[in-house]
């Protein structure tokens, strides 16, 4: 692999950017990558340099930055529109990929969905709060979604501590729905919970997310008539529902939940062999203790308008998950989620799952309902979410090898493919 060069960009105003390119002109630096998150520091994301490394122009790039406020979905993409018009721009650059990592996958499918089909694919009557722009999106020529999450909403009701009994406040539980009350079958080396507390739990969870939702459209109507707390939006603070990995997740605790895919599929091994078999996760149990009682670790500090707008999804009565799918979630109801995004992309889409990760089967379904006819899946062994090696699972030194590599070296395979 080759030397690579960084040069600190402004992709726009309080959009800033680093470009990363291979020291040596190459054919393989027409194909441009852009990398962005939808919420977070992605300047220095592993896939910038791992990729110019191997020839191709990258570009990581944030959202813009308007001093910590919460940006719409549509501030975000055009923050991706302004990233791909400046990769457009560069002599070299002939055809352009996103991709999306973990909440990446949100940003970068809604994005690719409506540059291919016009803002009116998320304008229809089942959308919970409609795309809120007629602005025309510049395609990008292919997707890549590399651990991709299921999704900013559904992150969130993942994350929605049925227990809560009270919406001001995360003191009062619910003990039968307490994930971490031993009677329930919480047990920090690993719980096995019965299959009637697991229903119970999803059930309430889907109760308590339409509980919410309805709140929060009740409130829209009043903002938008006038009567609302401000002319314009309003505060809205969610305990027990934080949406970082640590929080309220029932497969977390349970490691059998959403341990396995529903079909074979390819596997990368650490040798460089490769497999087609049924994907299992290698990750045990986590985060042994409840946050719901804590404002700063446990809630989530939202408006009206952005919980609508970027988090709330709906749930039928029937939603649930077990050992290997997800259902009862309408992914139409909202952009947030890159399932039902990647519905409406038909461009050239990979998909990969990192197999110690804790949102590997999500990648499953992404590739499921993806429209493209030219799709790919596979899986790293051993890579954890952030693509590296899972030291704290190996059997002995070095027995998940370079996932980064491993992962790196896939995605460079596809690129140059033929297919751009």
């Amino acid at each position: 692999m080759g030397e690579f060069k960084t040069t600190f960009v402004e992709v726009a105003k309080r959009s800033p950017g680093v470009l990363y390119e291979p020291a040596e002109k190459n054919e393989k630096q027409r194909i441009a990558v852009l990398v962005m998150h939808s919420d977070e520091d992605y300047l220095t994301w592993v896939t910038g340099p791992e990729l110019a490394k191997r020839g191709y122009t990258v570009l990581n790039a944030n959202v813009m930055n308007k001093e910590g406020i919460i940006f719409s979905q549509t501030d975000k993409t055009r923050s991706v529109k302004a990233a791909v018009e400046y990769l457009r721009a560069l002599p070299q650059v002939e055809k352009i990929v996103l991709m999306g990592h973990s909440g990446g996958g949100t940003l970068m499918s809604a994005y690719q969905a409506v540059a291919e089909n016009g803002p009116q694919v998320f304008q229809g009557p089942e959308k919970i709060f409609p795309y809120p722009s007629e602005e025309e999106l510049p395609p990008a020529d292919g997707v890549m979604l590399l651990d991709s999450n299921w999704g900013n909403a559904v992150m969130q009701l993942l994350s929605l501590d049925p227990a809560v009994e009270d919406e001001h406040g995360g003191m009062l539980i619910n003990e039968d729905l307490n994930l971490f009350n031993p009677a329930n079958g919480f047990d920090p080396a690993g719980s096995s919970y019965s299959h009637d507390f697991i229903r119970n739990f999803q059930k309430a969870q889907s109760t308590r997310n339409i509980y919410i939702l309805e709140y929060a459209l009740a409130r829209l109507m009043k903002i938008e008539a006038g009567e609302g707390n401000y002319t314009d939006d309003e505060p809205l603070i969610i305990p027990g529902s934080a949406q970082g990995f640590f929080n309220n997740k029932l497969y977390a605790q349970d490691p059998r939940l959403m341990s396995r895919t529903k079909r074979a599929h390819l596997l990368l091994h650490p040798d460089g062999t490769r497999t087609e078999e049924i994907i299992h996760s290698l990750r045990g149990p986590e985060n042994p203790v409840s946050f719901t009682d804590s404002f700063w670790e446990g809630a989530r500090f939202l408006s009206v308008k952005t919980y609508l707008n970027s988090y709330a999804v709906r749930t039928s009565a029937e939603y649930g998950f077990d050992e290997d799918h997800l259902w009862g979630v309408e992914w139409d109801s909202t952009y947030n989620c890159p399932p039902g995004n990647m519905a409406h992309v038909k461009a050239p889409t990979l998909v990969m799952g990192m197999t110690a990760g804790w949102e590997f089967l999500a990648s499953e379904t992404i590739y499921d309902m993806a429209a493209s006819r030219d799709k790919t899946i596979a899986f790293v062994e051993g890579a954890t979410h952030r693509f590296t090696p899972a030291k704290h699972l190996e059997k002995y030194e070095g027995e998940f090898g370079d996932t980064v590599a491993t992962l790196h070296d896939f995605v460079d395979e596809w690129l140059s493919a033929g297919r751009f």
